[in-house]
């Protein structure tokens, strides 16, 4: 389940994928194979993937035990068995890693 939080807090990764409308789904199947995957490794935590409305964008957000744990999975060969045809849907791949700095929710 993700966790959002400020405190004892997993690492972080959102990834800002670009692609052309024609080509957002296939690439959104393509990383959702890659996060069935990943789920299984060691450390994981969640992965959410989102897609924009206009077609151009997904956003991976991946939250892992630690940084050690995510560098093992994404060099991973299964893992990158099909960046090849991924690097043919996208245009862009901006992956980042983050902390939560503030959490501000409705109290419920």
């Amino acid at each position: 389940m993700t966790q959002i939080r400020t405190d004892n807090q997993p690492v972080t990764q959102i990834t800002v994928v670009d692609s052309e409308p024609d080509k957002q789904a296939e690439a959104l199947s393509v990383m959702t194979e890659r996060a069935r995957f990943m789920a299984r490794q060691p450390g994981f935590i969640s992965i959410s993937l989102h897609r924009s409305l206009d077609g151009r964008r997904i956003v991976n957000y991946v939250q892992w035990q630690n940084r050690d744990l995510l560098r093992l999975a994404h060099q991973s060969p299964e893992f990158r068995k099909e960046w090849g045809h991924f690097d043919q849907l996208t245009d862009e791949i901006d992956p980042n890693l983050y902390e939560v700095a503030q959490v501000i929710d409705s109290g419920q």
